[in-house]
């Protein structure tokens, strides 16, 4: 996807949510778009050749816009995450940790002028980070360890659908991958419709069925 068909997706998440905000001097698509030209910026290749971008933003505001933002702060913050984990899984990026963006008063700004300052930061212990996403839309973050799969309440990801098992599979996290294993499952697991025999490695964007239910696998 290109810079166009993204912002085209921008727009119509970002100004779909805050169309009704109109008595700041910056549109949150501004900000979109400044993040993800800073993570096409600020981008470098690691020693497996992956092309690791700023995980860590900080978007800086004069207090006038800071303030007109008060009462959206925490969507606003939601969907920008949102942003950069798509612009990033359509160019191939890599985080270190999670996506994580703060709005910031800078008081030698101007109302309507901004800026943003990014780091790469490595997540707790070194791990690569991962998710799981509900068919709901819901984000699962993964574990250190393992993350279990089932029917049952104690399990990490909870399927209610009578073709899951109590305990049905597991992803297993291990430094800069991720690891699915059924846990000897009735009707077995899947990855992107191939039945896993004992692990299988997970990818950016993987599919996980487990009974009739489908769980997006997301790197970062």
């Amino acid at each position: 996807m290109g810079m166009q068909s993204l912002e085209q997706r921008l727009e119509r998440m970002v100004e779909g949510v805050f169309s009704r905000r109109a008595r700041n001097s910056i549109r949150p698509i501004e900000l979109g778009r400044r993040l993800i030209r800073e993570m096409d910026d600020q981008r470098s290749v690691d020693v497996k050749g992956r092309r690791i971008v700023p995980n860590a933003f900080e978007i800086h505001l004069s207090a006038d816009d800071h303030a007109g933002f008060a009462d959206i702060e925490s969507a606003l913050r939601t969907e920008l995450v949102e942003a950069a984990r798509e612009y990033a899984r359509e160019e191939g990026y890599h985080f270190m940790g999670p996506v994580a963006v703060d709005l910031r008063v800078d008081n030698s700004l101007k109302p309507g002028r901004f800026g943003i300052v990014s780091q790469l930061r490595q997540a707790p212990g070194g791990t690569m980070v991962g998710a799981l996403v509900l068919p709901s839309g819901e984000r699962v973050e993964l574990s250190a360890g393992s993350t279990v799969i089932g029917r049952m309440s104690e399990c990490a990801v909870t399927v209610s659908d009578t073709n899951v098992s109590r305990r049905h599979a597991e992803v297993r996290s291990s430094g800069t991958s991720h690891v699915v294993v059924d846990l000897g499952s009735t009707n077995g697991t899947l990855v992107n419709g191939e039945r896993i025999v004992t692990g299988r490695r997970l990818a950016d964007g993987d599919i996980i069925s487990v009974g009739s239910t489908h769980l997006r696998f997301e790197a970062s």
